[in-house]
């Protein structure tokens, strides 16, 4: 049976299971009726409707996904690295990180199954319905993205993904310039009352979330910008680039369609990932000279170099 320990971190006050899908990303708010998670905090036994308070000493445990709760499919993984406990992938653009909301054929999830069959060690596979998928990236979002072969590789990453010492670099292609090459985009996310799908910055509501950005290209009115999140909120930094100003371009949820590029996608990439991998020294524990992260990167997809090529011939 599946288990996971620790603290509750910010934010406090968040139900059981909205803590677990949403911060942990342990298990989605349906999976947590489904798999029969059982909770305790400071040693009692809860539900899942229970509020949480920062620091709350938190147990879970839930029951294993069945085996055709995820058909694993071949589908063809652009891999950067790859061992016998993790493996990193540079995402395509369209690609659905996990089964929901219509998606439960063609996702990362399906073809990480897929070639964790080919080890012959399904019983290992972690997660479940997102067998060792740590962290997301939007439909429409492409690149680096690390995953686990095993529960305790599993456990080792998400982790560093709690505690933010994962270093993240995105690059996107905006409408406009920042006001200066480098700032700080600091702000409180919240639902949009208008629309539950979305989110919008708020003065005195939702979670606090800080991105920074460095502008490195302009042309035209248009501008790239890398981005390194020091928050992980959904939508960060859609919603940050809009407040800022400089919405993505190709953005179909946070941007306003371009006459110039009608049919652009939505020009944000995960271009770096800096993390620590399974059985690695502990930074305090690092010798002199070497380095306590690993460094994965996926270079700017073609859709970028059209763009920055159409520029360049105005």
């Amino acid at each position: 049976m599946p288990a996971w320990s620790g603290r509750v971190g910010e934010p406090g006050g968040l139900r059981l299971d909205r803590y677990t899908a949403e911060e942990l990303g342990l298990l989605s708010r349906s999976q947590v009726k489904a798999r029969k998670l059982e909770a305790r905090v400071n040693g009692r036994a809860v539900k899942v409707s229970r509020l949480l308070k920062l620091g709350d000493f938190l147990e879970l445990s839930w029951e294993e996904a069945q085996p055709d709760d995820l058909v694993p499919e071949d589908i063809p993984l652009d891999i950067i690295y790859e061992n016998e406990r993790v493996i990193v992938v540079n995402k395509a653009q369209g690609m659905v990180v996990h089964p929901g909301s219509g998606n439960f054929r063609g996702t990362l999830a399906n073809a990480l199954l897929y070639r964790r069959l080919q080890y012959g060690t399904i019983g290992t596979c972690a997660g479940g319905l997102r067998p060792g998928i740590v962290h997301r990236l939007d439909k429409d979002t492409s690149g680096v993205m690390i995953a686990a072969w095993d529960e305790a590789a599993l456990a080792f990453l998400q982790e560093q993904f709690r505690e933010r010492t994962v270093r993240k670099t995105y690059a996107a292609l905006v409408r406009g310039a920042p006001p200066r090459v480098r700032g700080r985009i600091e702000t409180r996310i919240v639902r949009d009352p208008r629309n539950r799908k979305l989110f919008t910055v708020s003065a005195d509501r939702g979670k606090a979330a800080l991105t920074l950005y460095r502008l490195v290209w302009t042309r035209q009115a248009y501008s790239l910008l890398l981005l390194r999140p020091r928050t992980g909120r959904t939508h960060q930094i859609r919603v940050h680039l809009r407040h800022l100003g400089c919405p993505i371009l190709g953005d179909p949820l946070y941007g306003r369609e371009d006459p110039r590029f009608l049919h652009a996608g939505l020009m944000l990439h995960a271009a770096a990932l800096c993390v620590r991998l399974p059985g690695e020294v502990p930074p305090g524990e690092v010798p002199p000279g070497e380095v306590a992260q690993q460094r994965f990167r996926a270079p700017l997809p073609a859709r970028f170099r059209e763009i920055f090529e159409c520029l360049a011939s105005l």
